[in-house]
């Protein structure tokens, strides 16, 4: 992954040179992120021109962010991971790159939107897409090229990625749960050969669990877990399923109350103003102090278990396949119109599952910033595809998953626990507590009343129910988020 601002006028020049960080010649300069597991390289083009490629080589499935500049063009490609996202945008003759949104602040427009972007945004109805919150900014999905001229910037989407639409019937004396686990295994251990101390986020759920127990056969020098600890009875169970398993694996653990880390806490990152994307993620208060201890112990990739519920999913994932979303009354009438524009301008159907992809731009970025590659094993390409062709009955429930833990030794509650944990009562209590003032801040001066995407009479009508309701209405969340992360980048 990387970033750079490009002129056109330096694209005539093979003149490149290694400063501090960058490459650099003339006003140009192209940065790669700072991660020992990437690989970054600047090369003669084919014919005239430089090609500068960043990679990530997991022994065997090499990842790529590449950036090629011939006389007045530059191209850019992405690989079919999608690890961390990429946002362009053109200004005059340069073009500005990188996966930090916050980067590109001084081309960012508040006042400037895209209202299909802002509609998904507020409903919760996410589409991955070249779509940003922003107009005139650019995602690049995966395998994707933009390419950059004197006439303008273009993105051209790849083709539809080929799945296996049904599943397979499994050959006599094959055993899932065997090559499911070599497999993983494989993946994981990919990392052995680039990096030595890895760290991987555990819920105290399947999907993390199994992730956990493959990294721990891996080989791997040191490994460190790490998770987030919900409040309640749900968080006491969470707790004790978390130290069985550690226990178990032999792992160092650090642990993180997320009770006392919820969305708009004084001191976080949305409370402190800091610049930061509107569009993140709910939890980005705790998972940043966990994140913080990511990189005190030193943990060069984390692997997380991302995509586990996608792989898992017993009917297509190729597409959107979402919920249908509740209705909003405080939408205002800029977002109702943009509502009929949600599944407009969409990516190809990918090689990874869309909320994946998604969920990876909400969470990456933020572990990038500290030189830490986040990693999601489960949603490996060979992951994704031996699942794809894995009969229901494996997958319905997680069932194979849970065999796994149940066969490494682990007792069934935390295989398949009854009460998993979830962020509901996180959301609450910030909501409660740091929410519902900045609801007031908003009646006096927001964005999005005054841009036309919320209506300020029904938010007022849902600030006094909130006030009085057993459980303030989480929906509330994606609207102050938004309106907060949009006046950081203002």
């Amino acid at each position: 992954m990387l970033s750079f601002r490009v002129r056109l006028a330096d694209t005539r020049s093979t003149a490149w040179r290694w400063d501090t960080d960058r490459w650099v010649s003339g006003d140009s300069w192209i940065r790669p992120a700072h991660a020992a597991a990437l690989e970054a390289e600047l090369a003669p083009g084919d014919g005239s021109g430089v090609h500068a490629l960043v990679r990530e080589d997991t022994g065997g499935e090499v990842d790529f962010t590449s950036l090629l500049l011939r006389p007045d063009e530059v191209q850019v490609s992405a690989g079919v991971f999608g690890t961390a996202p990429l946002y362009l945008v053109a200004a005059g003759e340069d073009l500005y790159g990188s996966w930090d949104l916050a980067d590109l602040r001084p081309h960012l427009r508040p006042d400037r939107l895209n209202p299909r972007t802002v509609a998904r945004t507020l409903t919760r109805r996410h589409r991955y897409s070249s779509d940003t919150l922003f107009d005139g900014v650019y995602r690049l999905t995966e395998r994707a090229t933009a390419v950059f001229t004197t006439a303008g910037l273009a993105i051209l989407y790849p083709e539809t990625a080929q799945h296996v639409l049904e599943p397979r019937r499994l050959r006599a004396g094959v055993d899932p749960v065997e090559a499911f686990d070599a497999l993983l295994t494989e993946a994981v251990a990919g990392w052995r050969s680039t990096v030595s101390c890895v760290g991987v986020e555990v819920s105290g759920g399947a999907d993390s669990g199994n992730v956990a127990l493959s990294t721990a056969a891996a080989g791997f020098s040191s490994v460190h877990t790490f998770g987030l600890l919900m409040g309640g009875r749900i968080g006491r169970l969470q707790r004790d399923r978390r130290r069985m398993l550690v226990d178990h694996l032999g792992l160092r653990d650090t642990a993180v109350p997320a009770m006392q880390h919820p969305p708009f806490v004084p001191g976080g990152v949305r409370e402190r103003g800091l610049p930061h994307d509107p569009a993140g993620a709910f939890y980005q208060e705790a998972f940043d102090v966990l994140r913080g201890h990511v990189a005190a112990h030193g943990c060069e990739v984390v692997f997380t278990g991302g995509g586990g519920d996608e792989v898992n999913a017993c009917h297509s994932r190729t597409g959107v396949d979402l919920p249908a979303a509740e209705p909003i009354p405080w939408l205002g009438d800029k977002a109702i119109e943009a509502l009929a524009q949600v599944d407009e301008n969409l990516a190809p159907i990918p090689v990874l599952p869309v909320p994946t992809l998604v969920a990876f731009g909400l969470h990456n970025p933020a572990y990038l910033r500290l030189g830490i590659w986040p990693v999601a094993p489960l949603a490996h390409p060979r992951i994704v595809r031996f699942m794809e062709q894995l009969p229901h009955e494996h997958k319905g429930g997680k069932a194979m998953f849970r065999d796994r833990l149940r066969r490494a030794g682990l007792p069934e509650s935390v295989a398949a626990p009854t009460e998993p944990e979830n962020f509901l009562a996180v959301m609450e209590s910030g909501l409660r507590s740091y929410g519902l003032p900045l609801l007031d801040d908003m009646f006096r001066e927001s964005l999005l009343v005054d841009l036309g995407y919320v209506d300020p009479v029904a938010l007022a009508r849902a600030r006094e129910h909130a006030e009085r309701a057993p459980v303030v209405p989480d929906l509330l969340c994606d609207t102050l988020a938004l309106e907060v992360g949009l006046r950081s980048l203002a």
